[in-house]
């Protein structure tokens, strides 16, 4: 086999994306993977199906039990974190920490590479964890709450392709820079194919969610450049956290 695969899909692509981006016990051929690299960052997006479907299903299971929408709510959130083993909100507690901890790119880096966690970063996943919270509550008290989560799961992995194939890595080591860089083919076939299911399912309603996802993607996008020059992986997890967040509160504008 060659040393790099490029084709741009292969079927090998969604349980390396599963086995990268969740805690899922996913059998992965580690081979292929590595092989293959950023060229199978087009089906990071699709994880967030599984990860929106899984909370979406545990919490209409525990309503349907008797557990209050707010618990239910909670408990759903609970189990997105520990789906992705907290690896988006610990890329936004860094990002936070380290743009806003330094005074230069090298410090902002060291910053975000520590695995301490100061306050910046704990205000930032706090207000994560509130928002997201408070917005899945009236997400889930709206008809076809399951199919509205496992959209804003696909949603907010896109700008993570987006980035990674858009700017170059800031670093130079590190999981972001191992995995390689996605060529702007297998961006936009993630991005297209994200856009297309997401309409599928759910319609037109997608159509606000992309803007105000756009625009926390272009606001982050702005502030690394200006701060580090680039992205790194804790960058892709912010950007995940904050197209989430963006989504989720267009979705509980909608339900109100």
């Amino acid at each position: 086999m060659a040393k790099h695969d490029n084709t741009l899909l292969h079927l090998t692509d969604l349980p390396a994306a599963l086995g990268l981006l969740t805690r899922l016990p996913i059998p992965v051929n580690a081979e292929m993977a590595t092989a293959r690299g950023a060229s199978g960052a087009w089906a990071w997006p699709l994880v967030g199906i599984v990860v929106g479907a899984m909370s979406g299903l545990i919490a209409l299971a525990l309503m349907t039990l008797g557990l209050p929408l707010p618990l239910a709510a909670i408990f759903a959130l609970a189990a997105q974190v520990m789906t992705t083993g907290a690896l988006h909100e610990d890329g936004l507690a860094d990002t936070v920490d380290g743009l806003w901890g330094g005074y230069t790119p090298a410090r902002r880096l060291e910053i975000m590479k520590d695995s301490h966690i100061g306050t910046y970063g704990v205000i930032a996943v706090s207000l994560s964890l509130f928002l997201r919270g408070v917005a899945l509550m009236a997400v889930l008290a709206a008809p076809f709450s399951i199919a509205s989560l496992m959209v804003v799961g696909l949603l907010s992995r896109v700008p993570m392709v987006i980035l990674m194939a858009a700017m170059p890595n800031a670093r130079g080591t590190g999981l972001s820079q191992s995995v390689g860089r996605p060529t702007r083919k297998t961006a936009i076939c993630g991005t297209v194919a994200a856009l297309v299911l997401a309409i599928l399912i759910v319609g037109t309603v997608v159509l606000p969610m992309i803007i105000w996802i756009s625009v926390t993607t272009i606001g982050l996008t702005a502030i690394a450049k200006a701060k580090i020059k680039g992205q790194t992986g804790d960058i892709l997890g912010a950007s995940q956290q904050l197209a989430e967040i963006a989504a989720l509160c267009v979705l509980a504008s909608l339900a109100a």
